[in-house]
């Protein structure tokens, strides 16, 4: 693979190839060998494993992953890098690239085509791209396909809501949503000058280790995030004012703080997912009563 051990030996090889990083695709490309092969070492890779890579960008970390999985199927948007990729990674017999939108590709056909005797759960990993950073991970998340752990590259920020603990100002409803289905650590910060170009803001890689199960069993998912969503859309507002606020709650009616043993003036940021799955459970019980 051609060498990019260097944000000057990045730009040579981008311009050898007539390209230039996209600002709309929020491309930033990671030449830091060391960071490279930290991410690649936080999934334990073994040869019988399967990879999904989102954004492979110039193939760098990429090239880590083919060395230590079975095979690596790598999705990249920016169909102009693909001369450039297949060149760089032209040594590998294991990787597949694949030119589409990681926000819509069916992650699960391409498991079926490229690798169709795999029966175990795949590992997830990339650089994401900062705007599309929380939809993309809940897609893959919700995803009908099994995954054992997704290991990614985030905007600083983004990592710290994702792994927040309650009580915190990172505390939100992305970090209940994450951590209804996964179990998020934070491993490790990058700064900006490990990228071409550096971002304006800090990067870190978070491990989501994908739950069997979710992390709290509830009655109905939908009623359980929309009263997370609506707890922390009024998050200044006490728990009772924001669900009235949200119309889940008609107060002239039963009591559901008292009988899901969570005092009303709280707020949402206070409650883990254990008294979220509570309160929606009894809000969801009032209102089957009250129908």
């Amino acid at each position: 693979m051609s060498a990019a051990t260097s944000p000057t030996a990045l730009r040579a090889l981008l311009k050898n190839y007539g390209l230039t990083p996209k600002k709309g695709l929020g491309q930033h490309f990671l030449w830091e060998s060391r960071v490279v092969e930290r991410i690649a070492g936080a999934a334990d890779l073994s040869k019988k494993d399967v990879v999904l890579e989102i954004g492979p960008g110039l193939g760098i970390l990429t090239a880590a992953l083919a060395r230590q999985a079975g095979l690596v199927i790598a999705v990249e948007i920016d169909r102009n890098l693909f001369p450039l990729l297949k060149e760089n990674l032209k040594d590998y017999d294991n990787i597949r690239l694949v030119q589409g939108d990681a926000r819509t590709v069916d992650f699960g056909a391409l498991l079926q085509e490229y690798a169709p005797g795999f029966t175990g759960s795949c590992k997830v990993l990339g650089n994401l791209p900062y705007y599309i950073t929380s939809p993309l991970i809940m897609r893959l998340l919700d995803g009908g396909f099994r995954k054992e752990l997704l290991v990614f590259m985030v905007q600083k920020e983004v990592a710290e809501r994702i792994a927040a603990s309650p009580g915190g100002k990172e505390y939100g409803s992305l970090s209940v949503a994450v951590q209804y289905s996964a179990d998020p650590q934070l491993l490790f910060q990058v700064p900006p000058h490990a990228f071409y170009p550096p971002p304006e803001v800090s990067s870190a890689v978070i491990r989501l280790n994908c739950r069997k199960r979710p992390a709290v069993d509830v009655k109905d998912e939908a009623t359980f995030f929309k009263v997370v969503r609506a707890s922390f859309r009024y998050r200044r507002k006490t728990l009772k004012n924001a669900l009235r606020e949200a119309g889940l709650w008609d107060p002239t009616k039963e009591n559901i703080f008292e009988e899901a043993g969570i005092l009303p003036g709280r707020r949402g940021e206070t409650l883990d997912l254990v008294e979220f799955a509570r309160l929606a459970d009894v809000l969801l019980q009032t209102q089957e009563r009250t129908e």
